[in-house]
């Protein structure tokens, strides 16, 4: 886990990830430009794919996890 704590602005920006359409169709689709885009971005370009990355613990790109049945 991370030492720095989670703060509320890494939340909201956790939260554009979650809205933001090339992310959702990267973690929806695996493959494609969008897929390719996002990987690109989340290297450090993105403060919102970080903030994801800090607050979910995955990386921008990588399957939303199933919702358990």
């Amino acid at each position: 886990m991370s030492s720095n704590p989670i703060t509320e602005q890494d939340r909201q920006r956790a939260q554009q990830c979650v809205q933001c359409t090339m992310c959702r169709r990267a973690r929806k689709n695996q493959r494609g430009l969008a897929f390719i885009f996002v990987k690109w971005l989340e290297r450090g370009a993105c403060p919102a794919c970080k903030a994801y990355e800090k607050v979910y613990g995955r990386k921008a790109h990588e399957p939303a996890p199933e919702p358990p049945a």
